[in-house]
This record gives C-alpha cells, sequence and structure tokens, in this order.
C-alpha cells in the first residue's frame, strides 16, 4: 500500500490524584509529546527523541503502535502492514506525569484521524484508553484538559467531567532523576481503609475542586490537598518523595506527590518560587509549568 497522509498529535502532560483526588482527579499539564503517524506497506519503524530515546521498543512493541492496532481493531477496518511513527518526547517516563496515558491517547487519536471520521466517537476513544491504562484518572485529562473528574458507570463504563482552573493556578512539577513503576507504587495500597480517612479524603477532594478552580488561595489549596488515603502507604517506595512532601507542606506549600510517584507537584504562587527553590535539593529539575486546557490535538500537516 502507499504511504497514508501523516497526522500529527500533540499530547499534555497529566498529573492525577492531586493528593485526595485518587483515581478521580486529574490535571493536564503544558509539557507534550509529539507524535507524527503514518499507515505503510512495510514494517512498523519508530524513530524517537527525547524522554526515552534508547530504550522504547521501535516497532511492534511501542505502546502508541499498540494503541493504533487496538483502535483500528475497535474500528473493524484492515490492520495495515506498518506503521511509521516519529516520536518527540518531553514527557518523563515512570515519573507520575502520565507518558504512558500520553502515549495512548496519541495512538488511538492518531488511528482515528487516520481511518475517517465518524469511525470513533470521543466516548469511545475515553473507554479505549482507559481500558489500557487500568483506570481514567490521566487519559481523562489528556484528551480534554483543565481539571477533570472521572468516574465509572456500573459495568465499567468511564465518564468525566471537564472544569477549567483558575488562572491563578501555577502547577510546578520537581522531578527526580530516579524512576518508580505504577505497577509498584500500587501494590502497596491496603485493600481497605479506615471509615474516618475516607471520609476525610472525600471532604478534601470537595475543597480541592472548589480550591483549583475559584479559590486558589494558598491556606485553601494546603487544606485541599491533605491525603490520607495513598500517599503515606507508597512512602517506603520512594522515600525522598515523601520526605519532599513533608517538608514543602511544612513550610506552607502545597504539595501532593504526583501521580503514582516520584515526582512532586507544587502549587505556586509568584511570590513563593524562591520558597519551593530553597526546599528542593540538587536531585530534583524544578519545571514551572502552565495548565494545559485544551487537551490533546490532532491535525495533518497541510493544515499547520
Amino acid at each position: 500500500m502507499p504511504q497514508s497522509p501523516t497526522v500529527v498529535v500533540r499530547v499534555p502532560a497529566t498529573s492525577a490524584n492531586l493528593g485526595p483526588g485518587f483515581d478521580t482527579l486529574g490535571l493536564a499539564l503544558g509539557l507534550y509529546d509529539e507524535v507524527e503517524a503514518s499507515l505503510t506497506g512495510t514494517d512498523t519503524e519508530v524513530e524517537v527523541t527525547g524522554e526515552g530515546a534508547g530504550d522504547l521498543d521501535l516497532g511492534e512493541g511501542h505502546l502508541i503502535v499498540a494503541a493504533m492496532r487496538r483502535a483500528f481493531g475497535a474500528m473493524g477496518v484492515p490492520q495495515p502492514a506498518g506503521i511509521r511513527l516519529r516520536c518527540r518526547n518531553r514527557i518523563p517516563h515512570a515519573r507520575g506525569l502520565g507518558s504512558s496515558s500520553a502515549a495512548i491517547c496519541a495512538g488511538l487519536l492518531a488511528a482515528r484521524a487516520l481511518a475517517g471520521p465518524g469511525m470513533l466517537s470521543d466516548d469511545d476513544v475515553f473507554a479505549l484508553a482507559t481500558a489500557m491504562e487500568g483506570h481514567p484518572d490521566n487519559v481523562a485529562p489528556c484528551l480534554a484538559g483543565g481539571l477533570t473528574i472521572a468516574w465509572s458507570e456500573p459495568g465499567g463504563a468511564p465518564r468525566m467531567v471537564k472544569l477549567r482552573p483558575h488562572a491563578e493556578i501555577r502547577p510546578v512539577a520537581l522531578i527526580p532523576s530516579h524512576r518508580l513503576s505504577t505497577e509498584v507504587a500500587r501494590g502497596l495500597l491496603p485493600k481497605d481503609v479506615p471509615h474516618a480517612d475516607a471520609a476525610a479524603n472525600a471532604g478534601r477532594a470537595a475543597l480541592l475542586v472548589a480550591a483549583v478552580t475559584s479559590r486558589p488561595e494558598t491556606p485553601v489549596l494546603l487544606a485541599a490537598t491533605e491525603d490520607r488515603l495513598h500517599q503515606h502507604y507508597r512512602a517506603p517506595a520512594m522515600p525522598q518523595t515523601a520526605e519532599l512532601v513533608e517538608r514543602l507542606r511544612a513550610a506552607g506549600v502545597p504539595a501532593v506527590v504526583s501521580g503514582a510517584g516520584p515526582t512532586v507537584l507544587a502549587f505556586s504562587t509568584a511570590d513563593a518560587q524562591d520558597l519551593i527553590a530553597s526546599k528542593v535539593g540538587n536531585d530534583w529539575h524544578i519545571q514551572p509549568l502552565d495548565v494545559d486546557t485544551d487537551g490533546a490535538s490532532v491535525q495533518f500537516p497541510e493544515t499547520r
């Protein structure tokens, strides 16, 4: 088959949980991977620059390729002989910033764009992404942007609501050099938690939605980001992360573990940048980020 047109997909990093919003809340961040994808009649070829270069599978085992083939199967269209990808990665891998969700969303959206309009709805893409990732809290903000609240209906169908964060919300990612797999972090969680902890998290999660969307004052954010359900259980797998979160919060900086970690996400004001820097050692990369409000985007080169 002749090479198809090339589609360009840009997907944002995300931070899930945000403290008390375990497996539910997610925030899209202004840090992006970009993927150029086309179909070929020959073997699959993947080129990776940036994050993951030298580590990732460059053939059928690449996660974006797997997502594209999952989408083609769902659409009932013939699988192409080969897929050609050019990946420019900026989202750190295995750091709690949604790199796998970004890859899954990029693959699904690229396949839908190449197959033609009307083949998959946005809800279909969200459902496929959730099935591949295992939970919806990262794929929701990656697809939609902004602050998302995600949940599953009886029967497993995922749903989301998108909210627009307040303009004064300023995330700062504190990224370590070491990695941590989501599976390891999730494996440390207990099957049961005290009722009082669950009730406290429900209240804090509700407060966090209000804080991020309309009440971004530091004291409100500090109270709203308190967690009792997952962060301290995961601390043995990332003691440096847990210690940094504690140190920042003791200094009055709202800080949480980003996703499953080990990145720390802090909410900053303009005059708190120096305070954050003073609490972070040389082992951490400090990266102020915008909030992404649009989510994943898809374009063909001729319309860019």
